[in-house]
Formats: C-alpha cells, sequence, structure tokens
C-alpha cells in the first residue's frame, strides 16, 4: 500500500528560513518515516505565487497536494501541519480533509491529520504541548541576569485559537519563567502591555526571539527591523537595550522533535491525538 505524509506550513519567500525551518522539519520526518513518501505544501497562496513568479518554484497548496496522493494511488496518507497553533491556517487543512472523509470515501484508506505545535493543554490524558514546547525552548534561551528578560514574538489574529498565546504565557509563569514574556504582531497579547510589565520589574536589558517556524518578513521586519514601529524599536524608545535572535523555531532539533512525536501520535491513532480521521 502506498503511504505518504503531507507535511503543511505557511510557508516563506526566505530561502534561507525555507532551509533552516521547513526543509529541516521535513527531513527529520523523512528519517523517522523512511518508508513514507514525504511531500511539501503551502497553505499560504501569497507566498506560493511570490515564489512561482520570482523564482519559478511551484509548491503545491494542501489542498494540491492531498488531490495529487489521490491521483497517484497512495491510500494511506497523514498530514501533519508546522503551524503554532490551530488558527486559520489549520482550518484550511482541517478542511480539505474532512472534504476527503466525508466527501472522497473511497480516496483513501486512511486519512488522518496531526496536530500544531500548540493545541492540547494537558486535560483528559492528552499530552500538554505548552509544557512540552517550553521544555523544548529552554535549549535556545540565553542565561539571563535579574535586570534582563526574554520576549518571545508571536504572529496572533482574531482566530479564537489565538489565546494560544495568552495560555503559553501563563504556562511559562508556571515553568518559572518570569523573565519571559510573549506578545503578538497582530493580537494579544500586544508588546505595549509587555512593555509595561518590564517597566515594572525594572528591566534594563531585553533579548528578542520570534515565537514563529521561519525567521521570515514578520521577524526581520516587525521584531528586529530599524523602522519606528518594530518591537526593537519600540523597545529601545522605551529605553532598553535590545539584542535580537533571529532563528525560527524550525531551527531547535527539539521542536522538530516535537512536530515528530506529532505526527507518531497521529499514526498510533491514540484517542484524540488525530484531529480527523477515516
Amino acid at each position: 500500500m502506498k503511504k505518504a505524509i503531507v507535511v503543511v506550513s505557511f510557508g516563506t519567500t526566505y530561502q534561507e528560513g525555507l532551509r533552516l525551518n521547513i526543509e529541516s522539519v521535513e527531513n527529520k520526518i523523512k528519517a523517522n518515516f523512511p518508508e513514507y513518501e514525504v511531500r511539501r505544501a503551502f497553505t499560504s497562496r501569497i507566498v506560493i505565487k511570490r515564489l512561482a513568479a520570482r523564482d519559478g518554484i511551484h509548491i503545491d497548496t494542501e489542498t494540491e497536494a492531498i488531490q495529487r496522493l489521490e491521483d497517484e494511488g497512495y491510500k494511506e496518507v497523514y498530514v501533519q501541519p508546522l503551524h503554532v497553533v490551530g488558527g486559520e491556517e489549520f482550518d484550511k487543512i482541517k478542511k480539505i480533509v474532512i472534504q476527503y472523509i466525508h466527501g472522497h470515501q473511497k480516496a483513501f484508506d486512511k486519512l488522518v491529520i496531526g496536530r500544531p505545535l500548540l493545541y492540547y493543554t494537558g486535560q483528559e490524558d492528552r499530552p500538554d504541548d505548552y509544557v512540552e514546547a517550553i521544555e523544548a525552548l529552554t535549549a535556545q534561551l540565553p542565561n539571563v541576569e535579574s535586570q534582563e528578560a526574554i520576549v518571545f514574538m508571536g504572529h496572533g489574529g482574531v482566530h479564537p485559537a489565538n489565546t494560544a498565546y495568552a495560555a503559553l504565557q501563563m504556562k511559562m509563569e508556571e515553568a518559572g519563567l518570569n523573565h519571559v514574556f510573549v506578545y503578538t504582531v497582530e493580537g494579544f497579547p500586544p508588546l505595549e502591555s509587555v512593555i509595561a510589565k518590564l517597566k515594572k520589574r525594572n528591566i534594563k536589558k531585553v533579548t528578542l526571539m520570534p515565537f514563529m517556524l521561519v525567521a521570515g518578513d514578520h521577524v526581520n521586519n516587525d521584531m528586529a527591523g530599524d523602522e519606528e514601529d518594530s518591537a526593537k524599536s519600540q523597545l529601545v524608545k522605551a529605553g532598553f537595550t535590545v539584542d535580537v535572535y533571529l532563528h525560527g523555531l524550525g531551527e531547535n532539533t527539539k521542536i522538530q522533535d516535537l512536530y515528530v512525536q506529532h505526527l507518531k501520535d497521529a499514526m498510533s491513532q491514540k484517542a484524540g491525538h488525530g484531529m480527523c480521521k477515516h
């Protein structure tokens, strides 16, 4: 029986970011599942169009990737997202998987979608993805003094799943990481609230880090850019000394291992670990 894994990310137009953060996870998955064909897909139509126009590179959407596998006669397919939270981009993947499960009954003998990086919080015998992600992050955290802090930048947005970043902040505090803060570019918590906390704690130096798979446009511009509205510029204006860490989560080997584990959970079909199953 032909078996395949579709590794789906938002995507990036940064070739170095693609190699270091997406391809690295894909390669880790290939190494762990040598009997499976591993395919790449992006959920961002804008990224796909830009790569095609600029570099002549074609990347499948999540829909195209699954349809291609059906056309090629694959019968066992697992879809593993590399998204950080179960937001709008993850919904795109769920939607097509559900359509195949209910509308293409004979297309696949097995079709299962794994979960993103942050999904479960430890209830009902399910794993605590937040605690595991925090443990993975400790490998990249610098040592800080009493008046120093680490600030992570997430994406955020209006989707309810973006409350994951506020939950991550709470989980950080429960783990004793009182010097680590989380803000989002497009949602809650905002940078302003983090700056207020930093001032209250008399922090003098901040290290900015991305809580994103890829160190792409948001990281290089919104977080670390020289424009006055970047996080770095706002923190400097507020009186802090600022260092920047320009590496996406995909470069962290322990984060890579978590995506592999989420895929293993989907394959074993532990109760609730596969989001959508057929």
